[in-house]
């Protein structure tokens, strides 16, 4: 089954049924069966006892009300559409998280790391600091948090499980790097929750997906399952180079993919 899952609109358009059309549009024309818009949960004046910070607050610009309107249109007029939302993993409030999350319908959570402590990893703004920090403090840190993201049962698979990489930097250390996935695809696979093949770091610095082929071959023999997206931000991002996500699940062992419906997970064959 193709699937895309980690698919966002807020910030190119609006969230209402017609742009939402051109997104399924884009999906028919790729073949994805299963389509999910996860918008990034900051956006919502309802996770600020999660996650607060100047960058983010400048972009909290809805209430859930309107995300839920979205779907609820999407279903009276009959357009296939699941109903997902991306976390940011925020170590020590998994309470709150709990509570937005268990509070609404969703079909799939996605939990990602981003943020250590006040750093965007990710966010080009703070792109520098990796000059100033030791790559093997930074690895470390970020995967603690992959850790208890994993451990903590909260969501149905991570998004790009080693975002860290996007501007490129990386520990020479290969036997470090080994550890930092062992440990994390250990977490994951405790309460089976998967990751995400995604081709969006091919459109990022680093210029390759996430996760690297050791990580990915890391997760598979942890009995970690994968979901296949894009983590599109405009209509033609949806299945970008899907075929090299699936060659890159394959080349680990995957033949499966996981869907979710209501938070319940089923699998079907990799196509």
């Amino acid at each position: 089954m193709r699937t895309d899952y980690h698919v966002h609109m807020a910030e190119t358009g609006n969230l209402d049924v017609d742009y939402l059309r051109t997104y399924i549009a884009k999906a028919k024309e790729e073949g994805i069966e299963e389509l999910g818009i996860s918008e990034h949960a900051y956006f919502f004046e309802e996770t600020r006892p999660i996650l607060k910070n100047p960058w983010v607050e400048n972009r909290r610009t809805l209430t859930f009300d309107i995300y839920q309107k979205l779907f609820d249109d999407a279903k009276q007029a009959g357009l296939p559409i699941k109903m997902g939302i991306e976390m940011d993993y925020m170590p020590g409030k998994e309470k709150e998280m709990e509570d937005f999350i268990s509070a609404r319908p969703f079909d799939y959570v996605i939990g990602s790391v981003h943020w250590i402590d006040e750093w965007g990893i990710d966010l080009a703004i703070y792109r520098e600091e990796y000059e100033k920090r030791d790559l093997k403090d930074v690895y470390r840190e970020y995967f603690d948090r992959v850790v208890t993201l994993g451990e903590s049962g909260l969501f149905d698979f991570m998004g790009h499980i080693d975002v860290i990489k996007v501007f490129g930097y990386r520990p020479d250390d290969k036997e470090f790097l080994r550890e930092q996935y062992e440990r994390a695809a250990k977490a994951l696979a405790s309460t089976n929750t998967c990751i995400e093949i995604s081709t969006a770091g091919l459109r990022k610095p680093v210029g390759e997906m996430y996760p690297d082929p050791e990580l990915l071959r890391i997760c598979k023999e942890a009995g970690v399952g994968i979901v296949l997206c894009s983590d599109a931000h405009k209509p033609e991002h949806i299945g970008y180079r899907y075929e090299d996500a699936v060659k890159l699940a394959k080349s680990a062992g995957y033949d499966q993919v996981h869907v979710f419906t209501n938070r319940q997970a089923e699998t079907y064959p990799l196509t």
